[in-house]
């Protein structure tokens, strides 16, 4: 998957901006507020439809506008294709491919695929379960459309079992018929889920563990566990024998929305056991897994965004990286980088073929060719 040109209007600090990017490997230079991660955020929208760092799509409006638009060109093997995404305050917003809406925003996914590396990635280490749920989800749903039906299905269900589990408190009374139904809609779709993660896990293991030892040199092997209550438990039986707890608390105790991915080795867990070397790598690791799983899915590589990674590795682990993302059988990636000195110097001593660009105040201009 190649971006070859990308066009903006209104999206966060930049007015206007036109970009073109004939290479595979594309560095992004400037100070912290520059706006380098605001362009990896348009690319990651024209993927997922949303923003990675704004939940809201009008946050990402420019400030004194009232709308803003992304459109992005792809190529791919013999397949060309335009994405366009415009938000405006007070409307729908527009989400197309070559000229058509979608009938659903969702069936957009898995189609330009992207994998961004940020420091947000810490959250999967540090964070709630919540986290971590998230980000598998998102990735099995790029290669599995109908692990995504499910989990909307899922969801649907789970958001109307809660309602009628703090109705029914409220009014003293249980309509067990009701929650019957949400239940058996529950247990379809969440053992498909829990199925489908628990083989995603078995597949993504030991690409993972490769793609980890490309970066410490092969020094320890890292474990990914799926842990769920399904594993205990059936699932209308594990709903019906929680409902006076979930009276109680107003809210469902018992599915996969509650399931968690354990990080770790063979030593103990990463979150308590780990190095920050070590959870830098782990995460770095992930992600590139990501990749191929992609690949291996789809049959082509997904778009690749580093935003600020250079801090967060020590020199060898970032000459590692680099080598593997700048081969000749990855895709097109977008690095960004607050020292440029830093970035040359390491472009020079791996004698990569890359673009460099230079990023400020919102205008980006190409600084040199490698």
């Amino acid at each position: 998957m190649h971006l070859t040109k990308l066009q903006l209007a209104n999206f966060k600090n930049y007015e206007e901006l036109v970009l073109e990017f004939p290479s595979r490997v594309n560095f992004l230079l400037g100070l912290n507020g520059s706006g380098k991660t605001n362009l990896l955020d348009a690319i990651h929208y024209l993927s997922v439809t949303k923003s990675f760092s704004n939940s809201s799509d009008t946050q990402n409006i420019r400030y004194g506008a009232d709308y803003f638009f992304i459109r992005g060109f792809f190529a791919n093997v013999n397949k060309q294709g335009e994405v366009f995404c415009q938000v405006q305050s007070g409307k729908k917003k527009v989400f197309q491919e070559n000229g058509r809406d979608y009938d659903k925003v969702s069936d957009h996914i898995g189609k330009y695929p992207v994998v961004l590396i940020s420091p947000l990635d810490v959250d999967l280490v540090k964070e709630s379960s919540e986290a971590r749920r998230k980000f598998f989800d998102q990735m099995i749903a790029q290669v599995d459309h109908s692990y995504l039906d499910a989990l909307l299905e899922y969801h649907h269900a789970l958001k109307q079992r809660n309602a009628l589990l703090k109705l029914f408190t409220e009014n003293n009374s249980i309509d067990y018929d009701m929650i019957d139904l949400y239940d058996q809609q529950m247990a379809r779709s969440g053992g498909l889920i829990y199925q489908k993660r628990k083989a995603f896990v078995a597949e993504f293991l030991p690409i993972f563990n490769t793609s980890y030892n490309l970066l410490v040199d092969n020094r320890e092997d890292a474990t990914l566990a799926y842990a769920s209550e399904l594993e205990a438990s059936e699932f209308e039986a594990g709903l019906k024998s929680s409902i006076k707890k979930d009276l109680i608390l107003q809210r469902t105790t018992f599915g996969v929305h509650r399931d968690d991915y354990v990080f770790g080795f063979a030593h103990g867990e990463l979150k308590r056991l780990g190095s920050q070397g070590q959870q830098k790598s782990f995460l770095v690791a992930i992600k590139l897994a990501q990749v191929e799983v992609i690949k291996s899915h789809l049959g082509f590589s997904p778009i690749l965004l580093l935003d600020d990674i250079f801090d967060k590795l020590d020199d060898t682990r970032i000459a590692r990286l680099l080598r593997i993302i700048s081969g000749a059988d990855y895709g097109q990636s977008f690095i960004t980088d607050a020292g440029p000195e830093r970035t040359q110097a390491m472009v020079d001593e791996l004698d990569i073929d890359c673009d460099i660009f230079s990023v400020e105040k919102g205008i980006i201009h190409q600084s040199s060719i490698q």
